[in-house]
């Protein structure tokens, strides 16, 4: 039985929000592919000396010593997701904490706090604690908006919550599809249904016709 280390680690986990919705949509076969775009997603965006620790079904889990270059990855992830067609969006949780590294798996009450924090946080949105935001003042051109205490499950104190925001982000005008919870390129959609004195866009016909058969299912 190998020894347990004691560490000191920046965390980060990814989730694809929607994910069940896309699922029940398109079926497991393009789930299944959406979950295997994000992982490639996810190893190209891994700055150096920020490693996968899991993946486990639509989340990814990654570390590093480097708190500046977690921080890092999790903004390439979010623009590499922006950038790429017909994707689900992505939200992130960033914690820093001392965990238990054992039999190459990681232990501690981090790690559960930095899930907390992704599930809390809506569809592009990167969320961090204190730990986090310190060290963000090196890292140009991104901001660290505090949005107060929260109380999470399972955790015994109330977290400081920030935002991580990139200043000079630029983006095409994306919708969500109410079907699928897909991202969708308003300019490129598929399909475009009015309903309710609202426009709504999709990323497929299939979508637009499932809507427009039941719009009060999604609205």
């Amino acid at each position: 039985m190998s020894e347990a280390r004691e560490l000191d680690l920046a965390l980060m986990m990814a989730d694809l929000c929607g994910y069940t919705a896309l699922t029940e949509t398109h079926g497991a076969l393009q789930a299944s592919e959406t979950v295997l775009r994000f992982v490639r997603l996810v190893e190209a965006s891994l700055e150096p000396g920020v490693r996968i620790v899991d993946s486990i079904g639509d989340s990814v889990f990654c570390a590093g010593e480097d708190t500046l270059a977690v921080v890092r990855t999790a903004l390439r992830l979010r623009e590499a997701v922006g950038r790429e067609p017909g994707f689900p969006r992505v939200s992130t949780g960033i914690h820093r904490g001392p965990i238990v590294e054992r039999e190459a798996r990681l232990f501690g009450g981090p790690i559960n706090l930095t899930a907390r924090l992704t599930s809390h946080a809506a569809g592009e949105q990167i969320l961090c604690t204190a730990p986090i935001a310190g060290a963000i003042a090196a890292v140009a051109g991104v901001d660290c908006r505090p949005l107060g205490e929260q109380h999470f499950k399972n955790v015994a104190h109330p977290v400081d919550l920030f935002e991580l925001v990139q200043a000079d982000e630029a983006r095409a005008t994306i919708a969500i599809d109410p079907v699928c919870r897909m991202q969708v390129d308003v300019d490129s959609a598929a399909a475009r249904v009015e309903h309710g004195g609202k426009t709504y866009w999709f990323c497929s016909k299939h979508c637009g016709q499932v809507f427009a058969a039941s719009p009060g299912l999604y609205t």
